[in-house]
Parts: C-alpha cells; structure tokens; sequence
C-alpha cells in the first residue's frame, strides 16, 4: 500500500481519507504520496475511485475524514483550494465539461486572462500553446464543432495555459484514435511537468509513467502490495 513520507519534494500528500457514496465507500483509508518529478499512472476498474481520487485532490469532493496536505499546507476547506486549483490543471474526463467558451482562443485564454495575465501575453500563450499541442491555426475555430479528438487536446490546452506544477489527467486517450494517442504521448514526453494519469490503457501509461499504482479496495496498490494480495500475504 502506498505510504506517505516527510519530504521537501512532496507535493501532494494524503492520510487515510475515506469517502462515501450513497453509504458505499468508494475511498477507504486511502494514503498517498507524490513528489515533484514523478509521472504516475492509476488503473483500476470503472467505479474504483479514481476520478474521485482526482476530484478530493482538488477540493471539489469533500471527504468525510483524512487528512490532505497538497503543496506543504492543509487543505480543509473551499478557501484552501484556490491556490490548489491554480498550480494543479486537471484534465476532466469529459472535454465537454471542461470547454465552454463559443471558440477556442476564448476557452484557452480564460484561465490566463484570470491569472491577470495582459490580455497580449495571454494572445501569445494561446498561439504558443496551440503550436506546442499541433493545432496551430485553431484559435477561431467554434468548440462545439471540433471532433472529439480535438475537444481532448484543446481541454489540455485549456490547462497548460495556465503553467501549472502539476497535471491530473482522467482517462486523456479515451476515443481517441491511433495518431492522436501518439501526439499525446509526445506532448506528454516533453513536458517537464509532474502528473498522475488516470487510464484503462496500460500500453499508453507503460509510455508517459514512471510509476503505476492500482485502485482497489479503496485504497492505492504498488504492483508489489498485488503480488503480496494474490499470495495472500497482504490482507487489508
């Protein structure tokens, strides 16, 4: 099971936080440590916990008891994850959630022009970001009318934008097809940026992670605490 630690490189750190829903518990005592630099990828079966796991990182599930220390500091209540949300991006599951601006330029400067970035500099983050992702050209393009392959990369668009620390990505190759997965795995590749990836795609994840932890039982397994559950060794 993964364990937590005192480490000035510690990012994000959780102590036995539980989480229900509808009486069912969907986080058990879950603990986790991420550190500046590492590239993490999270399995596990549909309802396991991850997308929770995603949204209690970033204050927008509050759970019933646990601790949450994310850049050195406590994080209780809605007022703690103001500074969360702006250094953390999270890539939501659904691009449709995340876009919501009539074109693209307008979804991607939203973040910045918030940040009280000069309404200029926010025009050359927007071009530079959209020529680092291949899609250079899409700043007037209507967001609703791009294919769903485009909503994914312009919702992770949306996030680099803003330059953040560190990147939550919930299922990013989901209906994507072969080629736009490879860019993916680009983009992802050059990045000097930490980030936990959330994925059915264990081929995708053995490209862009360094690390890869299940979700089960509520909690998050290395590949080691699997081979001791199977023996029967680890019984939690």
């Amino acid at each position: 099971m993964v364990a937590t630690g005192e480490n000035s490189s510690v990012l994000i750190e959780i102590r036995d936080v539980n989480f229900k829903y509808g009486g069912r518990p969907v986080l058990d005592g879950l603990s986790f440590c991420f550190s500046k630099g590492e590239r993490v990828g999270l399995v596990g079966p549909n309802g396991s916990g991850k997308t929770t796991f995603f949204h209690v990182v970033m204050g927008l599930l509050k759970p019933e008891s646990g601790e949450l220390r994310i850049f050195g500091k406590p994080r209780n209540k809605e007022k703690d994850f103001v500074e969360v949300r702006r250094r953390i991006g999270f890539v939501f599951q659904d691009p449709d959630d995340q876009l919501f601006s009539p074109t693209v330029a307008e979804d991607i400067a939203f973040g910045p022009l918030n940040l009280g970035v000069p309404r200029d500099r926010v025009m050359e983050i927007v071009s530079d970001t959209l020529t680092m992702l291949g899609l250079a050209g899409f700043e007037n393009r209507i967001t609703h009318k791009l294919s769903g392959g485009e909503k994914r990369l312009v919702s992770l668009a949306t996030v680099l934008a803003m330059n953040p620390e560190i990147l939550l990505l919930d299922e990013p190759t989901s209906g994507l097809d072969e080629e736009t997965v490879f860019r993916l795995i680009t983009i992802l590749k050059n990045l000097n940026t930490s980030y936990i990836i959330a994925s059915h795609d264990r081929e995708f994840l053995k490209e862009v992670t360094t690390k890869l932890y299940r979700m089960e039982r509520g909690k998050l397994w290395t590949a080691a605490d699997q081979e001791e559950i199977a023996s029967g060794k680890l019984i939690n």
